[in-house]
């Protein structure tokens, strides 16, 4: 049974296949879809058959609306790196123990 859209890679999307069928699966029209993201039924036809592409933010709502969430998360390549070294600056000494010595059962299980 299918219950949402396959995985496809970004490079690869057909954003108006994937709003068809997401929005096959959720049951509802192009126009029901076009009133809960405040567009026009022509507007979503346009999308699906690949005359228009919609804006990554437009494709999220669309989704969204279908009850499904887009993954697709924008960031500085650094953002992560970043964000974990505030992470670890913020621990007390204690908790760094701690993570490190969970670190080194992580790792003497993954080499096993």
């Amino acid at each position: 049974m299918v219950d949402r859209p396959a995985r496809r890679p970004f490079a690869s999307l057909n954003a108006g296949a994937l709003l068809r069928e997401a929005r096959a699966l959720a049951g509802i029209s192009q126009a029901e879809l076009a009133v809960r993201i405040d567009t026009t039924q022509p507007v979503v036809s346009r999308w699906e058959r690949g005359i228009d592409q919609p804006r990554v933010d437009a494709l999220a709502r669309a989704l969204f609306a279908c009850g499904f969430s887009a993954d697709l998360v924008f960031r500085r390549i650094d953002d992560v790196d970043r964000a974990q070294i505030r992470a670890q600056l913020a621990l007390t000494p204690a908790e760094r123990l701690v993570a490190s010595e969970q670190m080194s059962e992580l790792v003497g299980l993954a080499s096993k």
